[in-house]
């Protein structure tokens, strides 16, 4: 999982020092410093993993899929060296599964539905469809991880894991609408930002 995550966040700051503008950078800030506050509320979950929030989608929506890939990668990074939360031998995997699948994956299911339905509507149908899909994928991923490590029992691992954040997406979805929401409300400009 660490050669697969760093080859792909290798790739993203490759793609995003193409693009980086003056505007990016304190927005990258900003999201990041968002995405750990919330990402500190653990909620434990049986077979020893834990349930948070994640933020990939939000990210992706305002910097595009490889800013948003550093950004993510960068509080992992954070969390698992000075908090010790995530480890640093499962680093490679948790980006993987919680922010390259929030970050690349989450942003294109956005993008399509957000061109599907078309304007503010498709904006925040697209935010909150993707970041539930995007965090319960990210769910499902850890819980098969853990089965093929031989840590936890895929029928201890999966129920637990799916089915915590099935609800968790629903509270993510709606802090993904709600911020999305008001920043079109109030700075539209933000939504427009040049895509990394």
């Amino acid at each position: 999982m660490w050669v697969i995550a760093i080859l792909i966040v290798g790739y993203a700051v490759r793609r995003t020092n193409e693009k980086l503008g003056e505007r990016h950078v304190p927005m990258m800030g900003v999201l990041a410093a968002f995405i750990f506050a919330a990402q500190m509320l653990n909620m434990p979950v049986a077979g020893g993993t834990s349930g948070h929030m994640l933020g990939g989608v939000l990210s992706a929506i305002f910097l595009g899929p490889f800013a948003a890939t550093i950004v993510m990668s960068t509080v992992f990074a954070v969390q698992a060296i000075f908090f010790q939360d995530g480890g640093i031998t499962a680093l490679g995997a948790n980006i993987i599964n919680m922010g390259l699948i929030g970050t690349i994956l989450g942003y294109y299911i956005y993008q399509g539905i957000q061109k599907a339905v078309g304007g503010e509507k498709g904006i925040l149908i697209g935010a909150g469809v993707a970041a539930w899909i995007a965090l319960v994928l990210g769910a499902i991923s850890c819980a098969l991880m853990l089965w093929t490590s031989g840590v936890v029992p895929l029928g201890v691992a999966l129920p637990a894991m799916a089915g915590i954040h099935m609800f968790i997406g629903l509270i993510e979805a709606s802090i993904t609408v709600v911020v999305v929401g008001m920043v079109l409300k109030s700075r539209p400009d933000l939504l427009e930002l040049q895509k990394i």
